[in-house]
């Protein structure tokens, strides 16, 4: 079923991966934007690096797609995973949930992840895909630290993407957390390299031995 509102979404029980079936449907020019696509369960997901995201039934799988002349004008591309998935956090913390966000796209829960953000571009479109274990979690990972309706935080979510934030508003909540970093280490060039020393730029990347990053996914 869909809901009759600016951002259309689509709830299926079961799918390879919501990313997937998103991209078909815009290969195929078969919806408006923008649009979601959310799933109680997929069997296919993806996560950062192509890794595979696993997960189980109700937790939370969902892609969206927004035009890229619809996101906030001081949004560098390099960092829409940053702004949507803080764009998260900060709807979750309205549920009362204690979640951050580690540099740049993973949710946590202290020092486990909770799940993560990815994007990309796809022509004139930026398309995201998010994954929370929201009841159950596999090894090593948690669950999300409140109970929560997934459609009610679906729909929220969205009112606050609609809102078009500012870049710089946004930027400006996630710098005061970005210390939480610092205990952990990022992918880079297929190496892990340590956040210690990490300093957070002005439009998303960061600076790590005098090496600038964009986060690219």
């Amino acid at each position: 079923m869909e809901r009759d509102y600016l951002l259309k979404i689509i709830y299926l029980e079961s799918v390879d991966s919501t990313q997937i079936y998103l991209k078909n449907l815009l290969k195929n020019k078969a919806i408006d934007l923008p649009y979601a696509v959310s799933s109680e369960y997929q069997t296919f997901g993806r996560g950062s690096r192509d890794n595979l995201w696993l997960g189980t039934y109700g937790n939370l799988y969902l892609s969206f797609a927004i035009k890229l002349s619809e996101i906030p004008n001081d949004l560098k591309i390099e960092s829409a995973s940053i702004y949507y998935a803080y764009l998260l956090k900060m709807t979750l913390d309205e549920f009362g949930s204690k979640t951050w966000i580690k540099w740049p796209n993973d949710f946590y829960i202290k020092s486990l992840k909770v799940g993560g953000m990815i994007t990309n571009v796809v022509n004139d479109t930026l398309v995201c895909g998010v994954g929370l274990n929201l009841v159950n979690s596999p090894n090593d990972y948690v669950k999300l630290d409140i109970s929560i309706d997934k459609k009610k935080l679906i729909e929220k979510y969205f009112t606050n993407i609609e809102k078009k934030m500012l870049w710089k508003q946004v930027f400006s909540k996630y710098r005061l957390e970005f210390n939480l970093n610092k205990k952990f280490s990022t992918h880079y060039n297929n190496d892990k390299i340590s956040m210690e020393n990490a300093f957070l730029n002005d439009d998303g990347s960061i600076t790590i031995n005098n090496e600038r990053i964009y986060s690219l996914r």
